[in-house]
């Protein structure tokens, strides 16, 4: 098994590609050992290795966010758990069902008579925001819409990115803006 290792616009924050299916549907986030302990074998491993402090999985990538040590130490160990994961034939996943995006929609917050604005900005979402920020081992999920304003989450390498802020603020909101007169402005929530 060759995994392969992509940088993402987040430094703290690493993208691996083990060249097959990670998550069927949805994606997972796990920011503490914790919350990874029943939901993961895999990100329970991952959190075994001092330094890492988040774990992200998307189709068909993980993304391992880091503090402290360098990315060479931390590397190989991290190789190797997602390695001898995948050989063992585990599920990535302790119930497959268990994914962010079915919390997600039932966090959702939007005046009912915004629904179709709100899909509209969905819509935009999946088609080409959320594609686009896959590559960079990450995801954007919407949470809500109020008074013009567009609240987003950002998981895995977006979260505590950089350039997140400038994704946000030039990228999205001025692609939101565009399509969908009744936007004003984007904000990030954390869940």
């Amino acid at each position: 098994m060759f995994i392969q290792t992509e940088a993402t616009p987040n430094p703290a924050t690493l993208k691996f590609l083990p060249g097959k299916e990670v998550l069927r549907e949805g994606t997972a986030e796990f920011r503490d050992a914790q919350s990874a302990s029943t939901a993961s074998p895999l990100a329970a491993r991952l959190f075994d290795i001092p330094g890492v402090t988040g774990v992200f999985f998307g189709y068909d990538f993980i993304t391992v966010s880091k503090d402290g040590p360098e990315w060479q130490h931390l590397k190989p160990a991290i190789l190797g758990t997602i390695m001898e994961h995948f050989m063992s034939g585990q599920p990535v996943l302790a119930s497959q069902t268990s994914t962010d995006e079915s919390s997600d929609e039932a966090d959702e917050f939007y005046d009912k008579a915004d629904e179709e604005i709100v899909l509209t900005i969905k819509e935009l979402l999946d088609t080409r925001v959320r594609p686009a920020v896959a590559q960079d081992g990450g995801d954007i999920t919407f949470r809500g819409f109020e008074n013009g304003t567009v609240f987003l989450n950002m998981k895995g390498a977006c979260s505590g990115c950089p350039s997140s802020t400038a994704t946000l603020k030039h990228g999205i909101q001025n692609l939101l803006r565009h399509f969908v007169p009744e936007v004003q402005h984007v904000e990030q929530v954390v869940s």
